[in-house]
């Protein structure tokens, strides 16, 4: 996507405003609009609210403050490690990251908040209420309701007030697969980033997963298809105690497997899940050492499994490689100055960096597209 100064943006920016105009008069909403923001200003006007809503950023109360911090405690320090990497990635964007709750409060910010500009302030500290009901149409109130990683530009939001921001949202599932809050990077008055909806949901992941491996476990169980590489970030994980009981999962393990129902409370155990003994399994990977094995599933399908005692990954938190995400910066600046045409100099006002950071960042292939 070109920056807002470029006739093609002006272009969408008139599609925006005329669906706007046809979901304000009822008529549903447009081809060019994604449906989930549709969805969302429907819900705005059912709420009561309208695109001239003064939006007020209010935090809560001391004692929910800290109320907050007790709840969100565990889940900010799986993330922290991530949000390191992830803001060093868009340090040169004038983006930075949020962190919130199920319910839309953020609990953790990281990154470049300017603090000189009362439209970043107000939203970048802990305890502000940033929910769809109490702002509209945002990142972090569209990713809590849809469950799906978005991205949001200027004035697809839903009130006036909030049209200066930039925001790609993810959703963060808890070991258990339910929705504890969500990731967000919001910008001021910076150009569309759309592909930073991949940052955001590849990082969401790597939280999740930071999450699950710092509960209590016996056993790790690293999955994929037969052929995929096991070890990395597309792997699925359970975890489980020395009994084959089932003690959490991350996203692409519950994609994976045929996860069957139970009851509120219920045990999930090994031989739920896969066709082959729960000692068999243990022993197999005691045996194995290192080496990945053929796992069978009660459909008769089968994935390949490294099964790892706890104490081999102690330590070892599943963050969001840094390598790939100097990847995704690097990739994040060579797209700015493709969109300029080769232009350095346009690219880096574009991005809020220095010609000579962009030149440090591609070295002297910057200038050859």
């Amino acid at each position: 996507m070109l920056a807002a100064a470029d006739p093609s943006s002006h272009h969408r920016q008139a599609l925006i405003q005329r669906a706007r105009q046809s979901v304000l008069l009822g008529a549903g909403g447009e081809a060019s609009l994604e449906p989930w923001i549709t969805r969302s200003w429907q819900r705005c006007l059912a709420a009561g609210l309208h695109p001239g809503h003064k939006v007020v950023f209010n935090p809560i109360s001391g004692q929910a403050l800290r109320q907050l911090a007790d709840e969100s405690h565990s889940l900010v320090q799986a993330a922290r490690p991530v949000l390191d990497q992830l803001t060093r990635a868009i340090a040169g964007m004038r983006y930075f990251a949020m962190l919130t709750n199920a319910r839309g409060v953020v609990i953790d910010v990281q990154g470049a908040v300017d603090r000189h500009d009362p439209r970043s302030q107000l939203i970048g500290r802990v305890g502000v209420d940033l929910s769809e009901a109490a702002v509209g149409t945002t990142a972090i109130g569209a990713a809590l309701t849809e469950l799906t990683p978005v991205w949001l530009h200027r004035g697809e939001h839903f009130c006036d007030d909030n049209s200066a921001y930039s925001c790609a949202g993810a959703p963060l599932f808890d070991p258990e697969g339910h929705c504890m809050g969500m990731l967000d990077l919001t910008g001021v008055d910076v150009p569309e980033r759309p592909e930073l909806r991949h940052l955001v949901a590849r990082s969401a992941r790597a939280i999740e997963d930071a999450l699950l491996l710092s509960r209590p476990h016996d056993w790790l169980m690293r999955l994929n298809w037969p052929g995929g590489a096991l070890g990395g970030e597309s792997d699925g994980l359970v975890t489980l105690d020395d009994d084959g009981q089932v003690l959490g999962t991350n996203t692409t393990a519950r994609q994976l497997l045929p996860m069957p129902l139970r009851s509120p409370g219920g045990v999930l155990h090994s031989g739920d899940v896969f066709a082959m003994p729960w000692a068999m399994l243990r022993d197999a990977a005691c045996q194995q050492r290192r080496a990945a094995m053929p796992v069978p599933l009660w459909s008769g399908l089968r994935l390949q499994a490294l099964v790892q005692p706890a104490a081999a990954v102690q330590g070892r938190v599943r963050a969001s490689p840094a390598a790939p995400l100097r990847q995704t910066e690097t990739a994040l600046i060579r797209q700015a100055v493709q969109d300029a045409r080769g232009n350095v100099a346009e690219a880096a006002r574009a991005l809020g960096i220095s010609r000579a950071t962009v030149y440090r960042k591609l070295g002297q292939s910057a200038v050859k597209f």
